[in-house]
Order: C-alpha cells, then structure tokens, then sequence
C-alpha cells in the first residue's frame, strides 16, 4: 500500500473536521501539548517544530525513520496538533518554512545563564515576552473567547479562581471587572473558594486559572460550581488537563521555556494576563454604555490619591 493511500485510510473517511491551526500557530501548538504527549510523540512534534522545512519534504514514513517511531505515531501526532492527517501537517510546515525564509532575523536562544550580563538578560526576557505573547494569541481560540466573553457580560456574578502566581492574575481579571461596574471576586483560599462556589447558579461565571491544569485547589471549586450550573471557564495552559473536564469553555494560553532560573510557573503569567485583557476588553465593548460611565467615576474616585501633594510655604 503506498504512503498516500496509507494516509488516507489513517486520515479518517472525510467526514468534516475542524479548519487545521495556521502554519504561524504550529509551534506554539508544539510548546503546549508536547508536556502532555508520550515520548515517541514529542519526538516527532519536536523534529517537526525544529525544522518545518526538512520535515515538510519527508513522507510519513521518512518522519517515523527519521524521529524513530511510527508511522501510526506520526499520524496520532498530526491529529494532536489539529490537523486532519499528516498531509494537512506537511502544509502547514511548507508554510512555516517559507516564513522562515521570508527575510526575518533567527530567534535568539532565551536560556538565561548564571553569569549572563544584565542587558543580556534584559534582551533575552523581552524576546521571550513577546514570544510567548505571539504564542497564545496564534493558539487562542476566538469562537470560546467570545463565548466566554458572552457569559461575563450577562453574569450576575463572578468568581475566579487562581493559587500562587495565578492568583495574581485572578485579583487582575476581578479588579478590571470591578471597574466597570460588575460583581466578581477573586479566591485564593481553596475553603472561601468551594463555600462560594456553593453559592453559584445558572447565570454566574466561574473562572479557573491555572497553568498546569491540575491543580486541585482550583479545580475543586470550578467542580462545584459547574455542578450548580454556573458557566465555567478555564484559562490553562494544558488544553487537555484536568480543569477542563469541569470547564465550558477552555481558554489556551502558551508559555515559556522552561529555564532553572524562571519555571513555567512563573513565565505563564505573560500568557495569562493577554487572555485576561482579551476577556476584559471584550466584556467592556458588549456593555460599552454602562462601563464606560463607570470606569470614569472608578478613575475620578481615585484621582485624588495620585496627585502630588504639595507642601507648605
């Protein structure tokens, strides 16, 4: 049987899928799910993210040699990634590569060592910012953003759940909320956390934060509040995780690499904070006529506070 023929069988009969990531979002999508594959997969998700241009002109067969696992892993692999089969792949990495090749400057390494200067160390952390943003935003689906979006705007209330550096990001999305009139609140204690969540019903939002996805201090109370009905939400950074089991919507955030001196945990945050912004902005344009009134008497309540105080003659 040729490759071709190989594919198409493994492709499924042709029943419709949904349209496969842009070749942009590929490695992003490669950095999110490759913590989640087993091993023989992230071998092939790696070679294909390493280099689309030489994977792009192998077979299916020549990726199994190649990576040293199978032509049934490649094709799982591809599936994983989002795409129909490994024909939809090679495209997307042909495209990728001719990216590549447009002119643009190569990436520089972000692993920040020791004894790195400090304006390395500056130029290392911006490029990864801004990578990590250009991440989440290429693998953000916008159909469970406006979804999500929909639901914050017509909640009665809002709770939004987050431990550690999520937490910050939690009282983030809360006090942006706040200044436009809404009702939300942000829970760190796992007990406040479950006892609101009790008090939620249908037409209340519930948020999850968390990177990992399986962090029980958060999930526990977005159980509890999916099983009173409320909406719920998860922004993680592992689509697959457990947080999305009790989650309508699931929002995907990417994150750095990970380095000895800056763990996921704490580099998720960049990813984290877009996702917030986008929810913010999105509530505040489908309820533009009560925010806007109520974001300018937040800011005139508190422009007093910022004002220089002068002293005496």
């Amino acid at each position: 049987m040729s490759n071709d023929l190989k594919e198409t069988f493994a492709s499924g009969s042709g029943a419709a899928t949904p349209a496969p990531p842009a070749p942009a979002a590929l490695a992003a999508k490669v950095r999110t799910l490759a913590p989640s594959m087993t091993r023989s997969m992230q071998r092939v998700a790696e070679a294909v993210a390493d280099d689309p241009a030489g994977c792009a002109a192998l077979t299916v067969t020549g990726l199994a040699e190649l990576t040293g696992t199978s032509e049934a892993t490649v094709v799982r692999t591809a599936r994983l990634l989002g795409y129909p089969g490994y024909r939809d792949l090679r495209l997307a990495l042909a495209g990728l590569a001719a990216q590549q090749q447009s002119g643009r400057a190569p990436a520089i390494t972000t692993d920040i060592a020791v004894d790195d200067p400090i304006a390395d160390v500056v130029a290392k952390l911006a490029y990864d910012e801004q990578q990590t943003l250009a991440d989440t935003a290429a693998g953000l689906d916008t159909v469970q953003l406006a979804a999500a979006v929909t639901a914050l705007a017509g909640a009665r209330r809002t709770d939004v759940y987050g431990v550690g550096a999520s937490g910050l990001v939690a009282q983030d999305l809360t006090q942006k909320l706040l200044r436009i009139g809404l009702l939300a609140h942000a829970h760190s204690d796992p007990h406040l956390a479950v006892t609101n969540a009790v008090q939620l019903r249908s037409g209340d939002v519930a948020i999850a934060i968390t990177h990992s996805g399986s962090t029980g201090d958060v999930i526990e109370p977005l159980r509890v509040a999916f099983e009173r009905g409320a909406t719920t939400v998860a922004v993680t950074g592992r689509p697959d995780s457990p947080v999305t089991q009790y989650a309508d919507h699931v929002l995907t955030t990417s994150t750095a690499r990970e380095s000895e001196l800056r763990p996921a945990a704490m580099s998720s945050r960049t990813g984290q904070l877009l996702v917030v912004d986008c929810l913010f902005v999105g509530v505040a344009q489908r309820t533009y006529e009560a925010a806007a009134p109520a974001l300018a008497a937040s800011y005139e309540a508190l422009a007093h506070r910022h004002r220089v105080l002068r002293k005496g003659p």
